[in-house]
């Protein structure tokens, strides 16, 4: 479980996050939304501590990251598992090079044995015998898919997905959501999805945090979420919906 307590975060006198406390549940896919300039980037980027916190405590598992100290955050960091939103691949290393990369990084294990690891992660990812492509020569979702096998291929205990559907057609969006709800069970991880996308929350949303303006302003299920009052997200869905029915005029 990741636990967010009290956080707050400014940038310039700016306050973009406001006491915002939050339990990202263990084994399910936790969602966080929002229109642009929400704050929720600033919230993923505290929790994974690539910004500091003005005050308020993140905890791992029960352990303070915020007052750890460089090593100590450094083996918290070694059970992450990272999607960024344009996938983030090294282009002058082939699929298997990419997905080993972690391995050469921060493991002692030997040839043959990251090599049956990066098989097994891309088997996974369903890219089986693409070993030897470079990212050049895949389409977009293929290499969101190499991107979540390197993402997987420490075993981690915590993944962050950031925006995984940016820039992908809404089939290929639908297999990568239930990609990602599938190795959350099946690796028992704790996953945080920061998205804009209704389809993501309606399909794999078992948790949603609603972030308005710094603040955090509903949290519930996917299923509670289209019975809410709550004024700010039902004005947030209904954009949502009216401005993928638009997109998908403009494609016809």
């Amino acid at each position: 479980m990741i636990e967010v307590r009290d956080i707050n975060k400014s940038f310039d006198g700016q306050q973009v996050l406001h006491d915002i406390s939050i339990n990202f549940e263990h084994g399910k896919t936790n969602l966080i939304i929002g229109k642009s300039g929400s704050g929720k980037t600033v919230l993923l980027k505290c929790i994974i501590g690539l910004l500091e916190v003005d005050s308020g405590d993140i905890f791992y598992s029960g352990q303070c990251f915020t007052t750890m100290g460089q090593k100590e955050k450094k083996q918290i960091r070694q059970k992450f598992g990272m999607l960024f939103q344009g996938a983030a691949l090294f282009d002058s290393l082939s699929v298997e090079e990419n997905v080993r990369f972690k391995l050469d990084m921060f493991t002692g294990m030997s040839n043959a044995e990251k090599k049956e690891r990066v098989n097994f992660c891309l088997t996974r990812v369903d890219l089986e015998g693409k070993n030897k492509l470079y990212p050049s020569e895949l389409s977009g979702g293929m290499k969101k898919r190499v991107a979540i096998a390197r993402a997987i291929v420490l075993n981690p205990r915590y993944l962050f997905c950031d925006e995984p559907n940016s820039g992908l057609d809404p089939q290929t969006a639908i297999l990568i959501d239930k990609l990602i709800k599938d190795i959350t069970e099946e690796f028992n991880m704790t996953t945080i999805v920061n998205t804009h996308d209704l389809n993501s929350v309606m399909e794999i949303g078992e948790k949603v945090v609603f972030i308005h303006e710094g603040w955090k302003w509903w949290e519930g299920t996917n299923k509670e979420i289209l019975e809410t009052e709550n004024n700010e997200l039902n004005d947030f869905v209904f954009a949502t919906r009216l401005v993928k029915q638009l997109k998908n005029i403009d494609e016809i």
